[in-house]
């Protein structure tokens, strides 16, 4: 990117792993199920306490003034004002899983500067200065909680509770020959002070989660618009599951039609999670969710193209027309005398995509309609052949998209019609394994190598990917970059 990330969206970075996370529920398997590991968590929470620490240094606090009796002097009264913090640092910090429960942050040895002005009198003595103080063993206790809209399927977060408090205050003060009379109010400062800075840390990080953390996580895709045809359904199935180990969970992952949307007449299979912690991220994509995309691009009659003589390679020997058939099937060149031909490829079925863990493989029924074109351009119905073939799948991400490219075997040749009489389907081997797989095929593979997007948060980039196929699902292991 060329612009840096704000604070707003660094800030989110502490849940933004587990914002692909959701929860798993019985009833409904998932489409894509998600994984945050602890590697990810510490990564959060090293880029979100980044900005928590800028956020805390623009903490004002408000001015403090009382009395307070010294013996034998009497009475004494004291304003502190003008308080700036001139360094919050943040030393320690850790994530942690809360079972059932949410993500919880600590933060200790926390020390804060904080730079003023005072003023203080006694009956007829009045003094003034600057001081400074140093907040020492500060400690912050947060606990987040991520839910989940049951309308929309998006998330949500929420800080369940907050606490903080302060080992000790020590206090400097200059400008003027009677500081020491200030230092009499130490205890008073110090409490006054305590519970003025314990107040504003959880104020800050409460409104933090609320007012920057959750509208980034409207950034999260919940459907996601890929073409004219299709869109994907990345909405969460259930609220956030938190384990001791992970943040596991569930999106729906589904492609459909927003124009006749139906529910698929196949359901999504339970997913066998492998144990693995080495990348902050991993992601589950089932069959189901390819599936999918097949049904919808089939009913939208898009997984079609159309073979013409005029996109045949200059240098090729084949040609689409009735004369060079003829050669194999002369009763196409005596009906239909020195003509153009046509091809139209398409599916008979949706295609099925099978995985496994020797690989992804599509097994998909395809036909080819042959055509005279006559010439005041209309078509005349030739023959039509099914074809069918095992094609595997290779898959990649190329960013935050998953990309595609296939591979097929020979096809298998069966006539399902003819105008002109039956006919081996073995003399058209040749001519069509050498069209599908030099013309029609790098059709396919451009269009895959589009891809589609992984639901990912804006600013979040993958690296270090390992893809591994297991039964039932294709799992995607990754470490994050925020920025």
């Amino acid at each position: 990117m060329a612009r840096g990330p704000d604070n707003t969206l660094q800030w989110a970075t502490l849940v933004v792993l587990a914002a692909v996370g959701t929860a798993v529920t019985a009833a409904t398997n998932p489409g894509v199920v998600a994984r945050i590991t602890q590697k990810g968590l510490d990564y959060a929470c090293q880029q979100g306490v980044a900005v928590l620490q800028k956020e805390l240094e623009k903490m004002k606090i408000p001015d403090m003034s009382g009395s307070v009796k010294m013996k034998p002097f009497g009475k004494g009264h004291y304003n502190f004002y003008s308080m700036d913090v001139r360094g919050f640092q943040l030393p320690s910090s850790q994530m942690k899983l809360l079972p059932d429960e949410g993500l919880g942050l600590s933060i200790r040895n926390a020390n804060v500067k904080i730079g003023g002005k005072w003023k203080a009198r006694k009956s007829f003595i009045k003094t003034s200065g600057n001081f400074e103080l140093n907040v020492e063993g500060v400690s912050i206790s947060a606990g987040l909680r991520l839910g989940q809209e049951p309308a929309s399927g998006r998330l949500t977060a929420s800080c369940s509770s907050c606490s903080s408090n302060i080992d000790g205050v020590r206090l400097h003060v200059s400008g003027s020959s009677l500081g020491w009379l200030i230092k009499l109010f130490h205890k008073k400062i110090e409490s006054s002070l305590r519970k003025a800075m314990n107040n504003k840390i959880c104020e800050i990080t409460t409104h933090s989660v609320s007012s920057k953390l959750q509208p980034y996580l409207q950034t999260l895709p919940v459907t996601t618009k890929i073409d004219k045809v299709a869109w994907i359904d990345y909405s969460l199935v259930a609220p956030l599951r938190v384990t001791a180990e992970n943040l596991d969970g569930q999106m729906k992952g589904e492609f459909f039609n927003p124009a006749h949307r139906d529910p698929p007449p196949f359901a999504p299979p339970a997913l066998a999670f492998p144990a693995d912690h080495d990348r902050m991220v991993y992601l589950g994509l089932s069959h189901y969710l390819f599936n999918t995309a097949g049904l919808v691009y089939h009913k939208a009659g898009v997984l079609k193209m159309t073979l013409k003589d005029s996109m045949l390679p200059k240098e090729s020997k084949f040609q689409l027309t009735t004369k060079f058939f003829g050669r194999f099937l002369p009763e196409v060149a005596k009906v239909f005398p020195n003509m153009k031909m046509q091809f139209f490829f398409g599916t008979a079925s949706p295609p099925q995509l099978t995985m496994s863990p020797a690989g992804l493989v599509l097994t998909p029924t395809l036909e080819a309609q042959a055509y005279v074109v006559f010439p005041n351009s209309s078509l005349v119905p030739l023959f039509l052949l099914e074809m069918s073939t095992n094609i595997s799948l290779e898959v990649s991400a190329r960013s935050n998209r998953l990309v595609g490219k296939v591979k097929m075997d020979k096809l298998l040749l069966k006539l399902k019609h003819s105008v002109i009489g039956s006919f081996p389907v073995q003399l058209l081997q040749s001519i069509m394994n050498y069209v599908v797989p030099t013309l029609v095929l790098p059709k396919v593979n451009e269009r895959l190598q589009e891809g589609f997007p992984l639901p990912l948060p804006s600013h979040i980039q993958v690296f270090n990917l390992v893809i591994r196929s297991y039964q039932n699902f294709l799992l995607l292991g990754a470490d994050v970059h925020y920025g």
